[in-house]
């Protein structure tokens, strides 16, 4: 399973190449993440619980970075085994550009699941891997420029722009005066 997508992150992009390269980010942006340590020149040993239908698995594996050039580009390679569940192993190809905004990441994700998990049938498993990799691109750019709910609430209410409404505090400690 192939996918492609990009996004503006209004950040600057050595800030989206760090958080690329941190174990605390990965731990923050991987869907159902418990547990990343390592780091980027000897790969990062990761858990991760995911349900894909009626399959839950705890994934135990590691993601290894490769063909890095500073603040332009890298690969994600990253293999799972869930026990029973299964299996499952991808790659991402990143690139990152300057642009208006901050900056343009850009992502091709190659997917493959094997166990019980391809037995679901390949359009669940293909709207499983691009929910996953729309959900960690979004966490990535939430961590880097704030919840993006509250960034356009902000500028719906006239904060003037982007920069001004990463700030806001989340509605959780808002409520609890944190």
């Amino acid at each position: 399973m192939h996918m492609s997508d990009q996004r503006e992150i209004a950040a600057p992009v050595a800030e989206v190449w760090a958080a690329l390269l941190s174990a605390d980010s990965l731990l923050n942006c991987v869907p159902g993440a418990k547990e990343v340590t390592g780091n980027a020149e000897d790969g990062f040993e990761a858990t991760v619980v995911q349900k894909v239908g009626p399959v839950k698995a705890t994934f135990k594996g590691k993601v290894v970075l490769s063909d890095l050039v500073e603040g332009e580009s890298l690969t994600l390679t990253g293999e799972g085994k869930g026990g029973a569940a299964g299996f499952a192993k991808g790659a991402a190809d990143v690139t990152l550009g300057a642009s208006e905004a901050g900056t343009l990441l850009s992502y091709d994700v190659d997917a493959k699941v094997g166990g019980k998990l391809a037995q679901l049938g390949s359009r669940l498993i293909d709207g499983f891997a691009k929910k996953m990799a729309d959900q960690f691109f979004t966490n990535l750019q939430a961590s880097l420029e704030g919840p993006v709910e509250e960034v356009e609430d902000a500028v719906e209410e006239g904060a003037g722009d982007v920069e001004e409404a990463a700030p806001k505090k989340s509605l959780l400690k808002r409520m609890t005066g944190g």
